[in-house]
C-alpha cells in the first residue's frame, strides 16, 4: 500500500534535511549542468565506488574534454586511461556512446530518456540518472542506495521486497521542483543507511552478491587489457606467461574482448582495436 501524502512530505523532509547538513555537495559531477561530463560521470559510477571515480573522472576529462575528443580517439588511449576503473567493457561503450552522440545528434547528449536508452551501454537507470541530472528531468529510477532507503522506511520488516513495490513510492515521492537534487540526497542518505544500519539492500528480491574478482573472467580481461597498454601486441602464450593466468581462461577471456570490439587479432597475435 503506497503512503499517504504526509508521510511521503515527512519523509522528503528528512532525506533533504540530511542532504542539506551533511551531503556530498563537494562532487565534481554535482557540480556540472554539462551532459557530456554527467554521461562519463553516470557510466563510470555503474558497479564502482564514488572514491574510485573521483581521480579517474578527472583524469578522463582532461585527456577527452569534449564528446568530440572522445568521439575520434583511438580505442587503445580510451582504455588505457580508463583502466583502473575495471569493467573496461563500459569504457568501450562510453566511446560507442559518443560516437552516436557526434554522428546521429550534432554532439548534443539527448535529452529524451527512450533516446539515451538507445545509445550503447545506457539502459534504464542510467538513462534516467543523466536526463534528471543533466536536465532536471524527474523521473523515477533506482539503484542500490536509493533502494536501501525505501527499504528502510517504508519496509523496515519486509523480505524478498521487489523494485516493483518500491517503484510506485519513488514515483510519489520525487521532488518535482527540484528532482536532481532529491536524487543526490536520496543517494546520500542511502549511503548513511548503510553505515549505519548495514545494507538494507539486502532484503530486496533483486539482491545479489558480487561475484569474486579473483580467478574471475573480469581479472583475465583485465589483465589483458594492461599488458597490451604496455605492449602493443602479444600472443596468446605471451599473455598466458606475463599474468600467470591459465591458457584456457585467457582463450575464452580473448574471446569475449573480441566479441566486445575491444580486440582484432592480426599474423596470430592480439591488439587493442
Amino acid at each position: 500500500m503506497k503512503p499517504d501524502a504526509q508521510a511521503i512530505r515527512d519523509f522528503r523532509h528528512r532525506v533533504l534535511d540530511y542532504y542539506e547538513k551533511t551531503g556530498r555537495h563537494d562532487l565534481p559531477w554535482r557540480k556540472t549542468r554539462d551532459p557530456y561530463k554527467i554521461l562519463v560521470s553516470e557510466v563510470m559510477l555503474q558497479q564502482t565506488q564514488v572514491s574510485r571515480v573521483l581521480v579517474k573522472y578527472r583524469e578522463f576529462l582532461a585527456a577527452y574534454p569534449t564528446i568530440e575528443d572522445l568521439a575520434r580517439a583511438p580505442l587503445a588511449g580510451v582504455l588505457k586511461v580508463w583502466s583502473g576503473l575495471g569493467y573496461n567493457r563500459r569504457g568501450r561503450f562510453l566511446q560507442l556512446a559518443a560516437q552516436a552522440v557526434v554522428e546521429h545528434h550534432n554532439g548534443k547528449v539527448p535529452r529524451d530518456v527512450v533516446v539515451l536508452e538507445s545509445l550503447p551501454g545506457i539502459g534504464t537507470y542510467t538513462s534516467r540518472a543523466i536526463a534528471t541530472f543533466a536536465f532536471n528531468q524527474p523521473h523515477a529510477f533506482i539503484e542500490t542506495n536509493i533502494r536501501s532507503v525505501f527499504l528502510h522506511h517504508f519496509f523496515p520488516k519486509g523480505r524478498n521486497v521487489s523494485d516493483a513495490r518500491l517503484m510506485p513510492i519513488i514515483e510519489a515521492a520525487i521532488d518535482r521542483d527540484d528532482p536532481r537534487r532529491w536524487y543526490w540526497a536520496l543517494m546520500d542518505y542511502g549511503v548513511l543507511l548503510k553505515q549505519v544500519y548495514g545494507n538494507p539492500s539486502r532484503r530486496s528480491k533483486h539482491h545479489t552478491k558480487q561475484a569474486k574478482f579473483e580467478g574471475s573472467m573480469r581479472q583475465a580481461r583485465g589483465a589483458i587489457l594492461m599488458y597490451l597498454h604496455t605492449h602493443a601486441t602479444a600472443t596468446e602464450k605471451e599473455l598466458c606467461r606475463a599474468t600467470g593466468i591459465e591458457i584456457a581462461r585467457i582463450h575464452a577471456a580473448l574471446f569475449g574482448l573480441t566479441k566486445d570490439k575491444m580486440l582484432v587479432r592480426e599474423d596470430g597475435e592480439w591488439k587493442v582495436a
